[in-house]
């Protein structure tokens, strides 16, 4: 009886063995972001993982490393190139360190709503840019996003440019934002995104922008006493594959992962749509919040007007013309 029940285990282990390497997939992708697993984005990456796994029969397994677990955005883009990492949704505010073309996103008050933004990201514009990361080792796949982001700070509401004047506002590690600040007379310190809670609250930046998204995930209104809802940028994840990860899938996978990208994508924006409201009612006793008048966006405008042709060579005239004219429905 013994024999009997040790021969039955073994089959068993054994059986579950063989059943495991035969299940075993053909390609294991890591997915690495900075973002927490409650966030839009963070979720939806969720969604890309669990329709890429079902719609390839298993075939493509997902590994998704939140949370800044690689690093910050910088770091995974470069691990990303060197296919340590096999897909990213990096800002493309951090991408313009390695592409100036991605300045395009960064550049104030480009895209003044939802339509604006999807006409921009989800057309050619959006292709054109995606194509020209090949040269970085990367293959764009869509554009994802964060939603509009807005200005938070400690010293004082800010109704127009001129209230930026001497604060000391976090940034993306991104040129064109910096700039943007400097012109804005503010006094602007890229930071990792993960430091900057603690900045906020030791003083060593004194305001921040981000996405409601971020706002609300990080708790920056804790350390925050005034919130501007500027909706200046958008802020913008360009969904990226190592290059010879992508050139290794076979034609009926890359449609499988393309596919899943877009519906990540709509996922995400559905997602920070929810979220947003979400933040707004839960915060309103905890910051002050405004609305930015037309007046006031008005006076940003043509505040930013400077930023536009610093990086126009860099974006390229042609693409810039093309953007602005596609944001404005034309």
């Amino acid at each position: 009886m013994f024999y009997r029940k040790l021969s039955t285990c073994l089959t068993l282990a054994l059986g579950t063995a063989f059943g495991s390497m035969a299940a075993a997939a053909d390609f294991e992708f890591t997915f690495a972001h900075v973002l927490t697993e409650d966030t839009p984005n963070a979720r939806a990456a969720v969604v890309f993982k669990e329709e890429v796994e079902k719609n390839s029969g298993g075939r493509i397994e997902i590994n998704i490393r939140p949370a800044a677990q690689l690093g910050g955005d910088v770091e995974i883009i470069e691990q990303t190139q060197m296919g340590l990492v096999h897909i990213s949704i990096p800002p493309t505010g951090n991408l313009a360190n390695f592409n100036q073309q991605m300045y395009l996103f960064d550049l104030p008050f480009l895209m003044k709503d939802d339509a604006a933004m999807q006409r921009v990201l989800d057309g050619e514009v959006g292709t054109e840019l995606l194509a020209t990361l090949e040269p970085n080792n990367l293959h764009g796949i869509a554009m994802w996003g964060a939603g509009f982001r807005h200005m938070t700070n400690n010293i004082r509401p800010i109704n127009g440019p001129d209230d930026l004047k001497g604060i000391k506002m976090r940034t993306l590690q991104a040129p064109a934002i910096l700039a943007t600040y400097r012109a804005y007379g503010a006094n602007p310190t890229a930071m990792a995104y993960t430091e900057v809670y603690n900045g906020l609250q030791q003083g060593v930046v004194e305001g921040q922008e981000n996405p409601l998204a971020n706002i609300g995930s990080m708790k920056f209104y804790e350390v925050q006493d005034y919130m501007t809802l500027t909706g200046h940028a958008y802020h913008t994840y360009a969904a990226v594959m190592n290059k010879q990860a992508w050139d290794g899938l076979p034609d009926d996978l890359k449609q499988v992962v393309e596919a899943a990208m877009i519906v990540g994508r709509d996922a995400a924006r559905q997602f920070t749509a929810e979220y947003e409201g979400k933040t707004l009612e839960g915060i309103a006793d905890q910051i002050e919040i405004q609305e930015l008048s037309p007046e006031g966006r008005e006076a940003f405008v043509e505040a930013s007007q400077p930023i536009y042709e610093e990086f126009r060579s860099l974006v390229t005239p042609e693409l810039m013309d093309k953007a602005i004219a596609v944001a404005a429905g034309e």
